[in-house]
């Protein structure tokens, strides 16, 4: 056995033996929660179905992701399109489950009445943007933290990430635009269905720009491959890329250099099979057992958020504080396990800037697609009639406070990233510090002092 085998032996070990204390302590705080019906173990017998849920829901994304990266390079899409699709789908499953749960669950459990089933929609839909907003806030700030945090312990020869230009300059601005436009839209006095379509119709301009960009790359490719067959340097290249209108640097044309033949950054063995319950079992993968792995995924993952939903309504209900919150926190949180555990991976594998886009590019998918289909589900259902984000006239307590920082921790994010390309571990340390306060400002709301 190599010592990558060893490391995935040992890290499914690891993986088994956190799964297998998740369930001891839930059967433990099931058991007292039973027997003293204190609020303190309701409590922890509450955060520990949380925390079995985020596993089942990690359980059920991996395989989905391992069949959808077959699927897509089998069809030779290109990377950055594939990340944006199939990997943001996998990653992304739970807040777009937990969403349509919140908008149905909170509408079926109201009364007929034209005001009550509005106010029902709102409270649902409400607790869907605290989900993917606080999902997008744990994803821009918490993931890359523990990226770095965890490459400058395991990769003491180079201890930090390097962002390139490009996450920032193209997945960043995408995401702070994304992010201003549902800003936008948050500050009306109410949610209509045809924002839905908007957000959607931002996510399709994006998967646009990817695969122009895609396009761009290749089209670079071929034409520095060939001028390195033809014996250039790379000055040369560079000067014959400007007469084709080709924008080239010299540490793009090295790295190229050192690739095989035939190689682009976009070709990638799709993997033989799909790892299920921590990579003890693998499924081999073909069309068929690829499609089939990604229904039962999705079903799992589906049931996996309707219970993430349930255990928030109740966690609200003890605590007694509005779902908003907990939602911000909670839901959102156990909802970014996949994405967390991508990231890292992708880390732990040399690929920092997947590291880093892997976040960003869930967050659009989470702002543009899993906050516009619940909204769809809640307008048809509320008959198409604007959806409030109010209560007794004034916006919902906690809306305010979560537009402010989401804009302002996105900026301040992307400022850190920015600043040399890297995220250091001093670095890291800030960032947790900046999600400290996301934490504060959910508890605070929820003692009644948002603002």
């Amino acid at each position: 056995m190599n010592s990558s085998e060893t490391s995935e032996s040992s890290g499914s070990t690891r993986d088994v033996v956190i799964a297998a204390i998740s369930l001891i302590a839930l059967a433990a705080s099931w058991y007292m929660n039973s027997t003293t019906g204190s609020t303190t173990w309701s409590i922890l017998f509450l955060l520990s179905q949380a925390t079995v849920i985020s596993i089942i829901i990690w359980q059920a994304c991996d395989p989905f992701a391992d069949a959808a990266q077959w699927i897509g390079t089998t069809l030779r899409l290109p990377g950055s399109v594939r990340g944006a699709t199939l990997d943001a789908v996998a990653s992304s499953m739970p807040e777009l489950f937990s969403g349509i749960f919140f908008v149905v669950l909170a509408i079926s459990a109201t009364d007929v009445g034209k005001d009550e089933l509005a106010a029902a929609t709102g409270e649902g839909y409400g607790a869907t943007v605290a989900t993917c907003a606080g999902s997008a806030v744990y994803n821009m700030i918490l993931i890359p933290a523990i990226c770095a945090l965890v490459i400058a312990r395991y990769r003491p020869d180079h201890p930090t990430i390097d962002v390139e230009d490009k996450v920032i300059s193209r997945d960043g601005l995408w995401f702070v635009g994304c992010e201003v436009l549902l800003l936008f839209f948050l500050f009306q006095p109410a949610m209509e269905w045809w924002m839905g379509v908007a957000l959607l119709g931002a996510y399709f301009v994006y998967l646009l720009v990817l695969y122009r960009d895609a396009k761009l790359y290749q089209k670079r490719y071929g034409f520095v491959k060939q001028q390195i067959v033809d014996g250039k340097t790379n000055d040369e290249i560079v000067d014959a890329g400007k007469t084709q209108n080709l924008k080239l640097s010299r540490d793009t044309i090295q790295k190229l250099r050192g690739q095989e033949p035939g190689e682009t950054e976009d070709d990638e063995e799709p993997p033989e099979s799909a790892g299920v319950l921590f990579g003890f079992f693998d499924v081999p993968l073909s069309f068929k057992t690829a499609w089939i792995v990604i229904g039962i995924s999705t079903i799992v993952a589906a049931i996996a958020c309707y219970w993430l939903v349930e255990v928030t309504h109740a966690t609200a209900t003890t605590l007694n504080v509005p779902i908003f919150f907990v939602a911000v926190i909670l839901a959102a949180a156990a909802s970014s396990v996949p994405d967390t555990f991508l990231s890292v991976g992708a880390a732990m594998r040399g690929d920092d800037d997947g590291a880093v886009s892997n976040a960003f590019g869930s967050n659009i998918f989470d702002l543009c697609v899993c906050l516009s289909i619940p909204l769809l589900v809640g307008s048809y259902l509320n008959g198409w009639q604007p959806i409030l984000l109010t209560q007794d006239g004034e916006p919902m307590q906690g809306l305010n406070g979560l537009r402010i920082l989401l804009c302002s921790l996105t900026i301040i994010t992307l400022l850190i990233m920015w600043h040399n390309r890297q995220l250091t571990k001093k670095k890291a340390y800030i960032l947790v510090g900046l999600y400290g306060v996301f934490v504060a400002y959910a508890i605070a709301g929820s003692l009644g002092y948002s603002f």
